[in-house]
């Protein structure tokens, strides 16, 4: 039989609580929020994209290059020459394979290095390279 004046005086016992399951539901807690967290690349400056009533999204655009309106090339953060594209998107395409390459050029950047950058892409073995644009009266 159960003593209350022991039980309500405090001499029963202490009572534990344990922590293991506690622990475990945080780390699938944690695995579960690190699997489906999709990491979003950026490249690094923001650019003035030129509209296109045809732009399409697309789905894959894992190696992000862009082109300042100064003919500058950005990748991953960091100011690229043109010449070092081709080993950039090299080594991004030996990680995967499947990566579609996207160029994000300025609406004043020159063509003539818009186009060097997307044939570097091309040479470096990139099946698809697209030019980024905005869609007239969208986003």
């Amino acid at each position: 039989m159960i003593d209350v004046k022991r039980t309500v005086r405090g001499g029963a016992g202490s009572v534990d609580i344990n922590m293991g399951p506690l622990i475990d539901m945080v780390f699938l807690l944690l695995i579960f929020f690190v699997v489906t967290t999709s990491f979003v690349k950026e490249t690094g400056i923001e650019v003035q994209r030129s509209t296109a009533a045809t732009a399409q999204t697309v789905e894959r655009g894992n190696v992000l290059l862009a082109v300042s309106a100064a003919g500058e090339i950005f990748y991953d953060g960091r100011r690229i020459d043109v010449r070092s594209v081709r080993a950039h998107v090299e080594r991004a395409l030996a990680e995967d394979p499947e990566a579609a390459v996207v160029v994000v050029a300025d609406k004043d950047s020159a063509t003539g290095v818009v186009v060097q950058a997307m044939d570097q892409c091309r040479l470096a073995g990139a099946t698809s390279v697209s030019l980024a644009a905005s869609r007239e009266g969208g986003p």
